[in-house]
């Protein structure tokens, strides 16, 4: 048992609440990927209310964005923890950080490709 998970019940819900805002904020300060990605769903949710869908389709046009927000929080720590383990470049770390932006490129495709199936389809 980890020594950093001695708290329960409210007190651990408090505490995981603080350490999910903590990354938002640095995510949002040190990560401009993932500032773009927010103006992008600033953007792209309220049009979802515009258009004249079914509302599974409107909630499914509005999880691709967020889930492409959760990628991008996602990449930014492998990226983070390989930054920190060494700056050294080494073809490990390269394939780590290739995959996390392989990952969000696969997620932005997936918003492209739902909002035009909803949309066109």
């Amino acid at each position: 048992m980890s020594p950093f998970k001695g708290h329960t019940g409210l007190k651990r819900i408090f505490n995981a609440t603080g350490y999910s805002l903590d990354g938002l904020q640095a995510a949002f300060t040190g990560e401009a990927a993932f500032r773009q990605l927010v103006l992008l769903n600033v953007v792209l949710i309220p049009f979802a209310f515009f258009f004249d869908v079914s509302p599974v389709e409107r909630a499914l046009m509005i999880a691709v964005c967020l889930l492409a927000l959760i990628v991008e929080l996602l990449n930014s720590a492998v990226e983070a923890a390989i930054d920190r383990i060494s700056l050294e470049l080494h073809p490990l770390s390269k394939n780590a950080k290739d995959m996390g932006s392989a990952a969000q490129l696969v997620s932005l495709v997936l918003i492209g490709s739902v909002w035009l199936t909803i949309l066109i389809g």
